[in-house]
């Protein structure tokens, strides 16, 4: 098979360049969050197809490291090319495949072409060290040291349905640029436009087996890929007992792990209201909370807690519901599992006193926005990450408060300030245990090349372009004895 057509309803996988169907027969069918139709299916490879995937990559990375730096840059700036030839075709997949809406869709394209572009330029600049061993004792004054910049070797990429095309290549351009082969497994959700992703990068002229494709079951091919002995690196977008399984399975290699987050938005006394509430909303309920860094609960000071959720309850009644074909922000959930649960924890919050101040019918995986006013501490949507249109809002008496809620919190992604004062702004700021923090504006991962990270259970070491470039990097040191 040469390529995959939008056609062809059956996606195949890549190795070596060859776009392949499994032997077993095996496919998964992608149903559209939309309307439950058919969008394709995806091979359900088997153990012994994924293992010839990495041991295609192993093979390849030793001729793709020794490939000038700039050949490799100028693959990364056609892939880039390519893709933006795509993004109408791209923003369609994605929208049907993920229910995004068409306009986020491409916009997701453009700029991850954009973010490839600005990856093959930083890739350029990566340099080592040259180091003298001074006076330390053992003949420290006759030792010089060179610290060359090498590639781990094989980088497994997992993204998550979320950001099919984005996440995707946040993790594999700055991993060929520094002279790694990938072994992409995109998740199952998303595979259809990650496929069509690395079609592009197959147009731009990818050598063979620099990135091979795997695509299957978590239950057959999960633990197997991830302690697959041709593996130099994991780096995984989703959810955080997945994460922590991986991590736990890889044991001794590289693990960069972008979890869940609890994000809440503080609102102080002094706030500017309208623009606290604009954010919130827009932060909390566009593509239905479906993303780790939305707007997951509201700590707000009990003196302007009414005019909040006053101004709260405006915006999300505001909200257009429905379909993403139909151009709605608030649109059906990525499965029926997921609405379930975020069912589960509305339901939980009204049971035990939270005040519903506005919310809707329930259509199979489409969930109507919620918002939830005096949500307490025993309630599960106070803590739980529910990654659906459901906003809590939590009063509260102090700063120090929200501190506290914030530090016991098991997630620690982001976090949004909203204040006039700015001392007491960066105060807050350097108290709470979050990877970012955000000044009177909406948690979010962009732009691009800011470093992305968090602590706690929302993940493990640093991404964004120029530390995504270091973390596919290693030391390797020449000592030089005089």
């Amino acid at each position: 098979m040469s390529a995959v057509n939008q056609n062809i309803h059956t996606h195949p996988f890549l190795i070596d360049n060859e776009w392949r169907e499994s032997e077993s027969g095996k496919t998964i069918e992608i149903l559209s969050p939309d309307d439950k139709s058919v969008v394709g299916s995806v091979q359900a490879m088997s153990q012994a197809e994924t293992d010839e995937a990495a041991r295609a990559s192993k093979a390849a990375q030793e001729g793709w490291a020794a490939t000038p730096l700039d050949e490799r840059a100028a693959l990364m700036h056609r892939w880039a090319d390519e893709l933006e030839k795509m993004s109408d075709e791209l923003g369609d997949i994605i929208q049907r495949e993920v229910g995004k809406g068409f306009s986020s869709a491409k916009v997701e394209v453009i700029r991850t072409a954009e973010l490839i572009r600005y990856t093959a330029e930083q890739g350029l600049r990566v340099k080592g060290e040259f180091m003298t061993g001074d006076g330390f004792p053992g003949g420290g004054k006759n030792k010089k040291a060179m610290i060359q910049k090498v590639p781990h070797g094989v980088v497994l990429a997992i993204s998550p349905f979320n950001y099919p095309v984005n996440l995707s290549a946040a993790k594999i351009a700055p991993a060929l640029v520094t002279g790694n082969t990938v072994l992409f497994k995109p998740a199952t959700q998303g595979a259809i436009s990650g496929i069509k992703m690395i079609e592009a990068l197959m147009k731009a002229g990818l050598p063979e087996g620099v990135l091979n494709i795997v695509t299957g079951r978590g239950s057959v091919i999960g633990d197997f890929i991830v302690t697959h002995p041709e593996i130099d690196m994991i780096s995984f977008t989703g959810g955080t007992k997945t994460g922590q399984h991986i991590a736990t399975q890889a044991s001794m290699i590289p693990v960069v792990l972008e979890l869940g987050g609890k994000d809440p938005a503080i609102v102080l006394e002094d706030a500017d209201l309208e623009k606290a509430a604009s954010e919130i909303v827009s932060g909390a309920f566009s593509y239905s909370g479906q993303r780790c860094t939305a707007i997951k609960r509201v700590l707000v000071m009990d003196g302007v807690a009414d005019q909040l959720v006053a101004k709260l309850k405006e915006k999300v009644e505001a909200l257009k519901v429905g379909k993403a074909s139909e151009g709605a922000g608030v649109v059906p959930m990525i499965d029926d599992k997921s609405a379930d649960y975020v069912e589960s924890l509305i339901e939980d919050a009204k049971d035990k006193g939270a005040d519903v101040v506005t919310t809707g019918d329930r259509q199979k995986n489409l969930l109507h926005p919620t918002l939830l006013d005096n949500v307490t501490e025993e309630m599960r949507v106070a803590w739980e990450e529910q990654f659906g249109p459901v906003l809590p809002v939590i009063r509260i008496s102090s700063v120090f408060e929200a501190i506290d809620l914030e530090k016991r919190n098991e997630f620690g992604l982001q976090a949004s300030i909203f204040t006039r004062n700015m001392e007491d702004a960066f105060s807050i700021a350097d108290k709470l245990e979050v990877g970012t923090v955000q000044l009177n504006g909406k948690t979010s991962r962009g732009p691009d090349h800011l470093p992305f990270l968090g602590v706690k259970n929302s993940g493990q070491g640093v991404q964004g372009i120029g530390r995504s470039i270091e973390s596919m990097l290693r030391d390797k040191v020449t000592v030089i004895n005089l």
